[in-house]
């Protein structure tokens, strides 16, 4: 197995490891504030039914989380193993990103965590209100710190060279680096539309075992208006972030929307088959000049093909259909959201509503998978833009060790996740018991 073999597996290990990794953030993160709304209703209300629903989902976070901390560990490994050259360029900047997570945000939801699941009838209700707060609270200044690194990575600054390492020279302009507003927002949002189809997919499941059950008659309401209101939100943030991408990584934009050479009044590939040997769009659908006004909000304004950025380009496919399968996952979640809080609020959910939220359940996982496919791709070649290249960053690891490591992870994480999807739609199933 040659060397370009063993980088393949490589990328791919650490691309299975992330992306197993990301379903677990994604959910708790937003879990977590519908945590504390739960656990607030119950204290102003006293009914039993919203103190069932606490730690019916309590235990689905908890559970999440372990799963989250879990590949977490691993993927920290990797960066030793697979791509030290990236430690030894970068990791003056981003060793302590990455500390400064563990510190403020892990340790915080891990020892509030443990009131949460154990301390309710052994501290005061303020106090475990207040346990709440600070797990949800550790779970998105988790992400913070995280997409801090990872935005740096796509759009880096305020670091200065030191011989063969880069270190910062200014840590707010590295943490608040050109696209970390938009990608942190965009997260958020991503992260609170997951645990919102969630929490609905799953109340849904409940309903259609138990329709009379108040708790998950509640939650697939509260469920389907956080997504209703959120969904468009997460729309006007997907515009503003591309904008953005569009400024500083123009050749990202310009496989997303599969332009090959720098045109005015591009059009919208609504869908295609890009054709990377004859560098075009095959049996493509197109709307006239729709991609040049969204970008530039000019009919005739002009994008920057791929031919510009040659050879320092991402693979056109990947970012392509990535993008569409986002875009077509959150319009569908639209649509699902809008009506299934029109219909509930005019009475009971027709068992086919019912089904509609639960084949939803993990739509925000597809979404974000898609999102980072598209977002990690589409920096390649570089790990660093501009300043470190993949290929350089890689281990001297061999191809065979990297195989037989690869299959024990698609192996292992599969079963993992098998067990989780049947314990948390069992835990569902049961409903939840005041």
């Amino acid at each position: 197995m040659d060397a370009a073999e063993a980088f393949i597996l490589a990328r791919t290990q650490f691309g299975l490891n992330i992306a197993f990794h990301i379903l677990f953030p994604s959910l708790t993160i937003g879990l977590g504030w519908f945590l504390l709304y739960f656990r607030v209703r119950y204290e102003c209300t006293k009914d039993a039914a919203w103190l069932a629903t606490y730690k019916l989902w309590l235990k689905i976070f908890a559970l999440s989380f372990a799963m989250g901390v879990v590949s977490g560990i691993v993927m920290s490994f990797q960066f030793g193993t697979n791509w030290p050259g990236y430690m030894n360029k970068v990791g003056a900047i981003a060793g302590p990103l990455l500390a400064y997570e563990v510190l403020t945000a892990f340790f915080l939801e891990a020892t509030f965590l443990g009131i949460m699941l154990f301390g309710m009838n052994r501290v005061p209700g303020w106090m475990h209100i207040f346990s709440s707060v600070m797990v949800a609270a550790g779970t998105t200044l988790s992400a913070f710190w995280i997409l801090a690194l990872n935005s740096w990575m796509q759009t880096p600054a305020g670091y200065v060279v030191a011989g063969n390492q880069l270190i910062a020279g200014d840590w707010l302009a590295v943490i608040f680096n050109p696209s970390f507003p938009y990608r942190f927002t965009h997260m958020l949002l991503a992260s609170g539309l997951t645990a919102a189809f969630a929490i609905a997919g799953l109340s849904a499941w409940r309903l259609l075992y138990e329709p009379s059950d108040r708790s998950a008659t509640r939650t697939l309401r509260v469920g389907a208006l956080v997504a209703a209101v959120l969904v468009p939100v997460q729309i006007f943030v997907g515009d503003l972030h591309g904008l953005n991408t569009l400024h500083h990584e123009p050749a990202k934009i310009a496989a997303i929307e599969g332009i090959w050479k720098t045109e005015k009044s591009a059009p919208l590939v609504l869908f295609a088959v890009p054709n990377e040997e004859k560098r075009r769009n095959d049996y493509a659908i197109e709307i006239p000049k729709v991609a040049a006004l969204i970008l530039t909000h000019d009919a005739n304004g002009e994008l920057r093909g791929l031919d510009d950025f040659e050879p320092d380009r991402p693979t056109v496919a990947p970012l392509f259909f990535g993008f569409r399968i986002m875009v077509g996952t959150g319009v569908s979640m639209l649509l699902l959201s809008w009506f299934g809080v029109w219909r509930l609020r005019r009475g009971e959910p027709p068992r086919a509503l019912l089904w509609m939220f639960s084949a939803f359940t993990f739509s925000g996982w597809i979404a974000t998978l898609a999102g980072w496919l598209v977002t990690e791709i589409g920096r390649q070649p570089w790990l660093v833009t501009g300043i470190l290249r993949t290929a350089d960053a890689a281990g001297k690891i061999t191809g065979a060790e990297l195989g037989a490591s690869l299959t024990v992870y698609v192996l292992t994480y599969s079963l993992m996740l098998l067990a989780y999807f049947v314990v948390i739609t069992h835990m569902a199933g049961k409903g939840a018991q005041a």
